[in-house]
């Protein structure tokens, strides 16, 4: 046999079975309902809030104990801006898995837009205390394929601001800009 087709088929199976991992990482349910958990999760990065929400419910019906669920569902409803039930759902994610760091992140990020900025702080530190990898940000891939070029502020690097800032005299105070704060990233698996 050619040398050359025989290194293309060994090519060829080495891609197909790349293929078929991938495949079956994608579409392999570990979790009952984590299919629709990722399905969920795209209609949110599209900015589909209602259908995003709709598909959480349909995912928090099949496992309500599935704690990320929660904190989709409640980032979905924290873009839509319904503050208090948003709430609701970071706290029973927290609940279920109190050592969900991206949950802590979330929370500390409602806490921070809705103007709680002592309680931002304590949930964006015990995020950083549970996830040490939240304090890198997101990486160059991620920004790449968002068009990102410069790292955006972590948590970790809020939370240092609003410390600073709470320091200063009330009158002295920038703790809002809505335009940079308009530009948060949310936390998700």
């Amino acid at each position: 046999m050619n040398q050359n087709l025989i290194k293309a088929l060994f090519g060829l199976a080495i891609v197909a079975l790349i293929a078929a991992a991938y495949f079956n990482y994608m579409t392999k349910e570990t979790v009952p309902g984590e299919n629709k958990y990722r399905l969920a999760n795209k209609y949110l990065e599209d900015g589909n809030y209602e259908e995003a929400l709709n598909v959480f419910d349909e995912a928090l019906s099949i496992n309500p104990s599935y704690a990320p669920n929660h904190v989709g569902k409640a980032i979905t409803l924290m873009q839509a801006e319904q503050y208090a039930e948003a709430r609701i759902h970071f706290n029973r994610a927290i609940e279920l898995d109190a050592k969900s760091g991206l949950a802590y992140a979330n929370r500390g990020i409602l806490n921070d837009r809705i103007g709680n900025y002592r309680a931002a702080v304590e949930d964006y530190r015990k995020a950083v205390e549970l996830n040490p990898k939240l304090t890198k940000g997101p990486g160059i891939l991620w920004r790449f394929l968002r068009n990102v070029p410069e790292r955006p502020p972590t948590i970790a690097d809020r939370a240092d601001y609003i410390e600073k800032e709470l320091a200063k005299p009330k009158d002295q105070r920038l703790l809002r800009v809505p335009d940079v704060d308009a530009e948060q990233q949310m936390y998700k698996r």
